[in-house]
């Protein structure tokens, strides 16, 4: 029994011994060795790596691209309650691995550090807007909630990839007056829509009967010339000829002072 329990005993020691003398860093990821506890400033790329056995040990720390959603909550610049869902795409630097683990805790940044600072700004950010322009100027109060976030973590050697407003929410009274005012806002426009109608019409009324007018003046115009003409073209002989030309060959019935009555024409009897 001793000839088959000391080689087992041995080969248990070996295995733990090995096992306890190798770790292995992941892709993306940076080992910081540690011994009795405390980061010793050493650091493992990814790979398998040997390690003093029980004496020393490897936090791993990821440095990928990682996700963070916080829920925020502030007052806008005109005392409207704003509950606010914020995106930050962030990753930790390779170069602050030892930093993080030593100060913070290498699964404890986000509660200590990234998430108090997306509070911070995003209640900073909002309270300089009123809760109408956090929606018309959503890019720039993304943009300075960004800015803001970026200054307060990259100390720690937090790296901020990309950062969205997801939702902005407002109390339901104020979502009443938003859409009470698009209502007005789209009855102004018809108004408006239907006034420049109007108008288009009644110049389009004006250009036609400026044109009749015109017409009129100067088809008057032209018969006022030929009357003219015609006026000067006119003279006493030309009336006089005009009238012999009409007459019949009979005497009038008055001439000059005298009435000369035919009392045949009268009486219907003969002479």
């Amino acid at each position: 029994m001793k000839k088959i329990i000391i080689p087992v005993v041995i080969a248990l020691a070996v295995l733990i011994l090995l096992g306890a003398s190798v770790t292995a860093v992941p892709t993306g990821a940076t080992g910081v060795v540690l011994t009795f506890g405390a980061p010793t400033g050493r650091t493992l790329t990814n790979g398998i790596h040997l390690k003093v056995p029980f004496v020393q040990t490897v936090q791993k720390v990821s440095n990928q691209i990682q996700k963070l959603e916080v829920q925020a909550s502030a007052v806008s610049k005109d005392l409207q309650a704003v509950s606010s869902v914020v995106a930050v795409n962030y990753k930790v630097a390779a170069s602050s691995s030892v930093d993080i683990v030593r100060n913070i805790g290498a699964d404890l940044y986000e509660d200590k550090i990234l998430s108090p600072a997306v509070q911070e700004s995003v209640k900073s950010a909002t309270a300089k807007y009123t809760a109408e322009g956090l929606i018309t100027e959503r890019a720039k109060v993304s943009a300075e909630m960004a800015a803001t976030i970026e200054a307060k973590v990259s100390e720690y050697g937090i790296v901020i990839q990309e950062f969205n407003i997801v939702d902005f929410d407002f109390s339901e009274e104020f979502n009443k007056a938003i859409e009470a005012k698009q209502v007005a806002q789209q009855n102004l426009i018809k108004v408006k829509t239907e006034q420049e109608e109007l108008v288009v019409k009644a110049e389009a009324a004006a250009n036609a009967a400026a044109a009749q007018a015109k017409a009129i003046l100067t088809e008057a115009e032209a018969q006022a010339k030929a009357n003219q003409l015609l006026a000067a073209s006119i003279s006493a002989n030309l009336v006089e000829y005009e009238k012999i030309k009409k007459w019949d060959g009979k005497m009038p019935t008055v001439t000059g002072g005298q009435a000369i009555i035919d009392f045949r024409s009268v009486t219907g009897t003969a002479e």
